[in-house]
């Protein structure tokens, strides 16, 4: 039977995969786990993202809390991010998300943070998902008084708000940015602390009806954005995905900055104000080599861990370093929040740009991003772990291996939170490794389906 967990926490097609009894049960076991060596009555703040589902979810979920005796908290629409500061200053035992990040709307997923703001370690989550299975076996549900209530707090968002401006006091006065929200859980907190912060401000994807969260605009479709801070004639462009853990920008010419670049622009902004810990910036594996290239000629070790945001964390906290995160623009600051979060992150962006006086262009040319093909095969989700085991992939992996050793770099590996099999291949020639990476993900989906 495969883990329930993935990555980054429980993910599914809401009401098939992730259905309300699921979610009621993870409420249940999740508190239950979280809270139980606590003396006191416990309490537990829950956020959602836009997605339609959220409500459903979310009150299912909070019904399972309070069947074990804690307390919920319900925050209404708020960032990851946030949810896993207001778990840290509101001294509560635990924290959860309702989303599913950049993933298409139909999906969903719950998170859990403790009550440090921190994802949870392989053992406590192994621990959940054994209560659940064992239908929450010697578990003493409370009646009477002994039930948890639920308090409604949808103003706590300016919390996080009010706590971005003094994390980041830069002043954005005279600059022009264009914001693609993804019609997700950033369109209020992002849009209202730049504008706080003074910038001249262009919103786009602001109207989340429920049903258009990360459709064809955000992090993971930037076409629109890059467009749009070429017309608007603006300084920069950021661009969040639905739950605004992740940031990814575009330059005063439409041209995109992602995580590597990023990384490496603050990374050496902190290590010139001495403030980089350890002078180390962590990164996957899936990182360009580029980024590598960097840090050898700026005098910066390059910390590699395995592909989740999770591990890059993990590798953080065990060695004292202070930045570290993923191409794909989850990036983690961790003098200032648990968890990767985009909106701090455009927020360290924008502070280097001020105080340079430097183009987003000119800043990035600090490493060179060199040629990289992703491509996704779509897989069944119970098979995605398997596909060395089907032999005609097996060989053709091989052979593209063989074809780029000594010139460039073949990356395999399944999803953590989405039904894919990521093809990543680097090398000299863009048109090459784009249709060796096309190849093989096409035969990966040919066979597994």
């Amino acid at each position: 039977m495969s883990r329930m967990f993935g990555t980054d926490g429980v993910r599914g097609v809401a009401g098939s995969e992730l259905t309300i009894e699921l979610a009621t049960k993870l409420g249940q076991a999740g508190a239950y786990v979280l809270t139980k060596e606590q003396e006191h009555q416990a309490t537990i703040i829950v956020g959602c993202d836009t997605r339609i589902s959220g409500g459903m979810l979310a009150n299912a979920l909070m019904a399972g809390i309070c069947s074990v005796g804690a307390n919920a908290i319900y925050v209404g629409v708020v960032p990851t991010p946030a949810i896993a500061y207001l778990t840290r200053k509101h001294k509560v035992d635990a924290g959860v998300v309702i989303s599913a990040s950049h993933n298409p709307m139909e999906f969903n997923g719950i998170k859990f943070f403790n009550g440090d703001g921190y994802k949870l370690s392989d053992a406590l989550e192994d621990e959940i998902e054994e209560l659940i299975r064992n239908n929450m076996r010697d578990v003493v549900l409370p009646i009477g008084s002994g039930v948890g209530r639920i308090d409604y707090r949808m103003d706590i968002r300016d919390e996080y708000v009010e706590f971005m401006k003094k994390t980041v006091p830069v002043d954005l006065h005279g600059l022009k940015i264009v914001i693609d929200c993804a019609e997700g859980a950033s369109h209020y907190t992002s849009v209202k602390t730049l504008q706080d912060l003074g910038a001249d401000l262009v919103a786009i994807h602001t109207n989340p009806d429920g049903t258009n969260i990360n459709a064809n605009c955000g992090s993971t479709h930037m076409e629109e954005l890059q467009a749009r801070v070429v017309y608007e004639k603006a300084d920069v462009g950021l661009a969040f995905d639905g739950d605004a853990d992740r940031m990814l920008a575009v330059d005063e010419n439409g041209k995109i900055v992602d995580g590597d670049q990023l990384m490496a622009i603050c990374g050496n902004y902190m290590k010139q104000k001495g403030t980089l810990k350890k002078n180390t910036i962590v990164v996957t594996v899936m990182t360009n080599l580029g980024f590598t290239l960097m840090g050898e000629k700026q005098g910066i070790h390059i910390e590699k861990t395995k592909v989740g945001d999770r591990y890059v964390l993990e590798n953080m906290r065990e060695n004292g370093y202070n930045i570290g995160g993923e191409q794909s623009g989850h990036i983690i600051f961790l003098d200032d929040n648990t968890t990767g979060d985009g909106l701090l992150s455009a927020l360290h962006l924008l502070q280097v740009m001020v105080e340079t006086k430097k183009k987003l262009s000119e800043l990035a040319g600090i490493m060179e991003v060199l040629p990289q093909a992703l491509v996704n095969a779509k897989v069944p989700n119970h098979k995605k772990d398997k596909f060395m085991e089907y032999s005609e992939i097996a060989e053709a992996i091989a052979e593209v291996e063989k074809k780029f050793n000594g010139e460039g770099r073949v990356l395999i590996r399944s999803s953590g939170t989405e039904p894919l099999v990521r093809v990543m291949i680097e090398g000299k020639d863009q048109k090459v490794i784009d249709e060796e990476a096309k190849k093989l993900a096409d035969l990966i989906t040919k066979i597994m389906l």
